[in-house]
């Protein structure tokens, strides 16, 4: 097995260099694509963040990587992910496809147990959100909304909930 922990000068300073230039890439791609990139994540927001840490270790450490390159594959990443989130906004079947739906998970007091478990959420989980949201008794609760984020909504019994609040959530009828 042959150990390498210095190969030459060469190498460190193309790292440096690259690093810094495909740093400074990154960031003002970012910053010209709008504060939607850099907002709370969903399922398709970190796969594009992941993929462009990815890139980014790919430009900083494969030599036959050029900046051009990495500075391409960033621009299309996040090219991609702002097409994406403009139709998102504009079509509703693109939105539902790359973000989801919210889930209600507790209504009037009552857990929504095949909603829950739909979800992959524990009792546990619920019960610290309604800490987390200063409830001490499950009752106290309006509505526990799983946001397409993974964050928990919590409502207050003592406010009025309606439409604008639970808008695009479902709520359950007395049959079911």
């Amino acid at each position: 097995m042959d150990m390498i922990f210095f190969d030459s000068w060469s190498v460190l300073i193309r790292t440096t260099i690259i690093g810094v230039l495909a740093y400074v890439a990154l960031v003002m791609l970012l910053r010209v694509s709008g504060r939607r990139t850099l907002s709370k994540m969903n399922a398709f927001d970190l796969v594009v963040t992941v993929a462009l840490g990815s890139t980014l270790a790919t430009v900083l450490l494969n030599q036959e990587v050029t900046l051009a390159q990495g500075t391409l594959a960033f621009a299309l990443l996040i090219g991609m992910q702002f097409a994406v989130t403009w139709l998102s906004v504009r079509v509703g079947w693109v939105r539902k496809l790359t973000t989801g739906e919210p889930a209600l998970l507790l209504h009037r007091g009552a857990m929504l147990r095949a909603a829950m478990r739909k979800s992959r959420v524990t009792e546990e989980e619920l019960h610290s959100a309604l800490r987390s949201a200063g409830v001490a008794r499950i009752e106290d609760a309006r509505a526990v909304v799983l946001e397409t984020d993974g964050s928990f909504s919590v409502i207050h019994s003592d406010k009025q909930i309606g439409e604008p609040v639970l808008k695009g959530v479902k709520i359950p009828t007395e049959s079911g």
